[in-house]
């Protein structure tokens, strides 16, 4: 039997069939707008969602001779889609980055309590988390409010136009600052602040639990040859976590793309003042039992796309003419040691430990003989630095981090994996899975469908690794260099804060 993993991401959903050996048989992908009719506002049309999920369902079914028995899914969090009677759809999708709701922050936690937040959610209030979004429909949508049967995340949107009754997994459960991430329900006090009843809201379930069968009719629709279990997924970055196999404390997962992201596997709930200084949130992992936080960079890999599209003119050109990659002729022109550069990486807001939106970006020590490959290695350096911040408050905060499971597009390039190797002072392992989230959401569905505990299936399939460890020469060099690194937004924040 065969296992689909679907992940529904903010710009395109992917669907990938995985054998039961864990080995990818098929494939398929497609786009979506991402919507910004006005400034802060970034929205998905989730009909246009959902027909692209059916498609990429379909398309791999196709391709497969051998029947599908189950299906996860892995999704992105905080966005909802307002539903009302008969399943319509009555309003777009608010994704993370759209920060409409900002200026709602205030009042909300000031009369709910910040710290009562956190003690009941896990997470520090933040204009992405589902709450605020919901409170700004209330006040600004007033029939969507009072229209909507449901306020479904895409996870469970999915289940409801596959016929199933909606539920909604812990992990993306715990995204939305609804969740009491310990009593594992949506927490009557934040609802009743709110004003929302929780039969609006899906059924929370842990990850991998069998929530229904695809009624026959749609399943037919969509290709499948006989009767498919869905089983409950997760926020994507717990299911990509558990695709790199990332099942034991110690480990954790360091996704390396368009936003660069740790997802750790916790034994425990961790709760400190310090976490919640630092943004450092806690919910539920995609095994049942524990726990993760997520520390990010917004700016992450997009930092790289801003070399290529500003300073890579001859490598872009490069690339048109060999049929290369305009990316892999930058970062053959780094040089092999530390750079003499100091870069503050916030050409987007930051992410953790800061939540900065007016934060800017900076690039110190520049000279008339710096070269592009040395701005190039500085660039990474500097989120790589961001990202060493970050471990350095998960590890005083208790949090034991002793390996790193690199994926995403950048782990295609040894240079730039032992770079981060070499900053965060880590071993760092990029496993060959491709799809790392399709594959968490697959293993869910195997696991619920075989019964095989999901931390065994990681363990008997083999997959090939390669492993960085980090030169000592160059992770002491980086040792000194993070110590000027972490004055560097303290002694700039008043300047844009001012220049704003």
């Amino acid at each position: 039997m065969n296992y689909i993993g679907i992940d529904i991401g903010t710009s395109g959903c992917k669907a990938v069939v995985f054998d039961k050996d864990g080995g990818e048989l098929a494939s398929s992908y497609r786009e979506y707008t991402v919507l910004r009719p006005l400034e802060n506002w970034a929205e998905l049309d989730s009909e246009d969602v959902l027909t692209k999920c059916f498609e990429v369902i379909k398309e791999v079914n196709s391709k497969v001779s051998e029947p599908v028995a189950a299906m996860g899914i892995s999704s992105q969090g905080e966005a909802f889609t307002p539903v009302g009677a008969e399943g319509k759809i009555i309003g777009k999708a608010m994704v993370s980055s759209d920060s409409r709701a900002v200026d709602l922050i205030p009042e909300f936690t000031e009369s709910f309590g910040e710290e009562k937040l956190y003690s009941i959610t896990g997470h520090t209030p933040h204009p992405l988390n589902t709450l605020f979004k919901l409170i700004w429909v209330k006040q600004n949508q007033p029939k969507v409010w009072e229209e909507a049967r449901y306020f479904l995340c895409f996870e469970d949107l999915l289940h409801l136009k596959l016929g199933i009754r909606p539920h909604i997994s812990w992990s993306m459960a715990g995204r939305t600052m609804l969740f009491d991430v310990i009593k594992h329900e949506w927490s009557e006090e934040i609802l009743s602040a709110l004003g929302l009843d929780k039969s609006r809201l899906a059924q929370p379930v842990p990850s991998g639990q069998v929530v229904g069968k695809i009624d026959k009719a749609t399943a037919k629709n969509l290709g499948f040859k006989n009767e498919v279990s869905v089983v409950s997924g997760g926020h994507d970055q717990t299911a990509a976590a558990l695709g790199a196999g990332i099942v034991e404390p110690g480990f954790c997962m360091y996704a390396t793309g368009t936003v660069e992201c740790f997802c750790p596997i916790l034994s425990k709930p961790a709760f400190s003042e310090q976490l919640r200084k630092n943004n450092l949130c806690c919910y539920d992992y995609t095994v049942e039992g524990n726990y993760t936080t997520v520390a990010y960079s917004l700016t992450g890999g997009n930092i790289l796309k801003w070399v290529r599209n500003e300073l890579g003119y001859e490598e872009r050109q490069q690339a048109e003419s060999l049929d290369g990659n305009a990316y892999t002729y930058l970062l053959e022109k780094m040089p092999d040691e530390p750079t003499k550069l100091l870069v503050l990486p916030y050409f987007s807001a930051t992410g953790t430990p800061y939540f900065d939106t007016k934060a800017k970006g900076a690039i110190v020590g520049l000279q008339h003989n710096t070269s592009k490959g040395e701005i190039t290695k500085a660039l990474l350096e500097g989120v790589a630095m961001e990202m060493k911040l970050n471990l350095q408050l998960m590890e005083e905060a208790g949090m034991c981090v002793n390996t790193f499971v690199a994926t995403g597009g950048g782990t295609k390039n040894n240079a730039w994996t032992q770079l981060k190797a070499d900053v965060l002072n880590k071993k760092v392992i990029v496993r060959n899975v491709e799809e790392a989230g399709c594959y968490g959401a697959a293993l869910l569905a195997q696991s619920a469908s075989t019964g095989v505990p999901v931390k065994e299936l990681i363990k008997s399939f083999n997959k090939s690794d390669k492993v960085f460890h980090p030169d000592s020469v160059k992770a002491e060099a980086y040792e000194q260099k993070f110590e000027s690194y972490k004055n560097l937004y303290p002694a700039l924040k008043q300047f844009w804060s001012v220049n704003n």
